[in-house]
């Protein structure tokens, strides 16, 4: 070939490779590296670990975390299981905090009998970090000198101590109690709605997190009561049941799978959440709180 045939062939062709070059260096966003995902990539939910929070506006889809609180999940499941919950309401939204149902009888006055479930249940705030699979996040933290995903939840742990707990952030649930730690017995149950209570960490015991349904408890009107206790049982949210997937025929329940967050696509999601390089961000953040990791869910593709 002619060296100058050779040399015009080549000034072609460098526009394209640059352009080939500039978008292999160009880092996927959230959504093409989900759309890239495969199968092993997620997980569905286990039945026997997830409530399904009926209401008039749709259903909350909450999954339980008994990895670290066992006998609180225990108890949860018995409760679902015998329709302790059906008929109640929700009767607390405070704003910027929680929101929070169960029995609704006042103080002194007799409250709903527990059926099979237990009455009295130890604190669970934390557990030993030993065996447990934490997939570490590489920021730092005001509240833990690790934080990170266990299972799938937000959790934190130290190592000096050999412990490891759930994260207040957003959507999170966890069980009242009174004053003494170990007061809860899993009846009155609360979701994080509002800007992440990390103080609350290793105070209360939490079950689990919300993986779908948010919206319905977060537009909830605010109490106006101490605490944000509806004040008029007219403005209490009525609660048509509470049920385990479990005991919901199986064509009723959500299909819903989540991401694993022990895996290398887990990691690219996260930092393509940090450090945001799309057109509209001009200063990437290169940090990145816990409680601003969003577990990304989907529907099971068709087969």
């Amino acid at each position: 070939m002619r060296p100058a045939l050779l040399a015009l062939l080549v000034a072609a062709a460098l526009p394209a490779l640059a352009v080939a070059a500039d978008e292999a260096q160009k880092p996927r966003t959230t959504q093409e590296l989900l759309d890239a995902s495969q199968p092993s990539d997620w997980r569905a939910l286990d039945p026997a670990s997830t409530l399904y929070l009926e209401l008039a506006t749709g259903r909350v889809v909450i999954e339980l975390a008994p990895a670290f609180a066992p006998q609180h999940v225990a108890n949860i499941r018995t409760l679902a299981h015998e329709g302790y919950w059906n008929g109640m309401s929700i009767n607390r939204s405070q704003d910027n905090f929680v929101v929070q149902w169960g029995d609704p009888a006042e103080e002194g006055q007799p409250r709903k009998p527990l059926g099979d479930a237990k009455a009295h249940l130890p604190a669970e705030f934390e557990r030993d970090a030993a065996g447990l699979d934490f997939h570490a996040l590489p920021d730092r933290d005001g509240w833990a000198p690790e934080v990170g995903f266990a299972d799938g939840f937000p959790a934190a742990r130290d190592p000096a101590e050999g412990k490891a707990w759930l994260a207040h952030c957003y959507g999170a649930v966890g069980a009242g109690r009174d004053v003494a730690a170990d007061s809860s017995d899993g009846t009155e149950l609360y979701v994080v709605d509002g800007q992440s209570p990390r103080q609350l960490d290793r105070n209360i015991t939490l079950v689990g997190r919300v993986v779908e349904g948010m919206e319905l408890l977060s537009v909830l009107p605010r109490g106006t009561g101490p605490l944000g206790f509806y004040e008029d049982a007219a403005q209490r949210v009525p609660i048509k049941a509470i049920r385990l997937a479990a005991d919901v025929p199986e064509a009723q329940r959500t299909k819903l799978e989540v991401l694993r967050t022990g895996t290398p696509l887990f990691d690219a999601v996260v930092e393509s959440r940090r450090n945001r390089r799309d057109d509209w961000y001009k200063r990437p953040a290169g940090h990145i709180d816990l409680c601003n990791v969003t577990l990304p869910t989907r529907e099971p593709p068709a087969h």
